[in-house]
């Protein structure tokens, strides 16, 4: 049996793209079971692995994990990417997750607006992280000097904020024009060897989301969508 952690979830990001970059991140290979009935759905949650008929789903270290920041959490610990102390988790690495969590979240959630909604919501993400998230992270820079944004070394909270920029840029190529700090960390941390190979074509790096997987997400979850993309 495999020792590599097993992620089950549909075949696009959704609240697992960010377990994928934690375990890429940190050099962890794993594998990947896709969802694409809901008959396979609903047998997660009858043999009782969902336990609040949610994915993600994450088998690791012989536990089956749910809840997207429990997962994060145990990897970020395991793989020296949480800090040195509680202090570094709780003041800084959770708060600026949390912060990226918020932006990223109503990303993932766009796809599966109405057509109305996209075109309304999309100017109003674009200004939130031009004004409220992207300047709060661009002062954290400024005042710790150190490349990252706790500590002298690569933490869940760089890897995050990442993986949010590299998600704004998809919707605005020009999102960091006036952030140089922003820019600076994007192509530091994008050119460590491990996020390097995690963003070159072929990796297990998924796309943005189509109407296929839209429909394969709606098809399978029905009134559960919301909770689980």
């Amino acid at each position: 049996m495999s020792g590599k952690p097993k992620l089950t979830y549909f075949n696009g990001r959704g609240r697992m793209e960010s377990v994928r970059w934690l375990l890429a991140a940190a050099g962890v290979e794993f594998e990947e079971v896709f969802l694409e009935t809901r008959e396979q759905y609903l047998k997660l949650i009858q043999d009782g692995d969902l336990l609040f008929d949610q994915v993600p789903l994450v088998d690791i270290d012989g536990m089956k994990m749910v809840q997207t920041r429990a997962i994060l959490s145990y990897i970020a610990g395991k793989h020296n990417l949480y800090g040195k102390d509680l202090k570094e988790r709780a003041l800084y690495i959770d708060t600026y997750v949390e912060g990226t969590m918020d932006l990223m979240q109503m990303i993932l959630t766009l796809p599966f607006s109405l057509p109305e909604a996209k075109e309304k919501n999309l100017p109003l993400i674009i200004e939130k992280a031009k004004n409220r998230y992207f300047p709060a992270y661009e002062k954290v820079l400024k005042q710790h000097c150190q490349g990252f944004l706790v500590g002298n070394q690569l933490s869940w909270a760089d890897v995050h904020l990442l993986e949010a920029i590299l998600m704004v840029e998809e919707k605005d190529p020009t999102v960091l024009s006036e952030f140089p700090l922003l820019q600076g960390f994007k192509t530091r941390i994008s050119n460590m060897p491990t996020i390097k190979k995690f963003l070159q074509p072929g990796s297990q790096r998924k796309p943005q989301p189509d109407d296929k997987y839209v429909a394969t997400v709606m098809k399978i979850l029905k009134e559960a969508m919301y909770y689980s993309i």
